[in-house]
């Protein structure tokens, strides 16, 4: 999904988290970040961020 497979700058973090402080489900932030779920979920856990629940 994404042109830099896999790989997080800075700027794609930082908003990674302010996103995941929000309650900002999985998904949304997948579909924001133009990024795979698993990216997502993967990045989340690198962080020791569990994810909001998806409703």
């Amino acid at each position: 999904m994404n042109s830099s497979a896999g790989h997080w700058n800075y700027e794609s973090v930082q908003a990674l988290l302010a996103l995941a402080r929000e309650g900002v489900p999985v998904s949304v932030i997948s579909l924001k970040l133009k990024r795979s779920v698993t990216e997502v979920r993967a990045k989340l856990d690198d962080l020791g961020i569990t994810p909001t629940a998806e409703v």
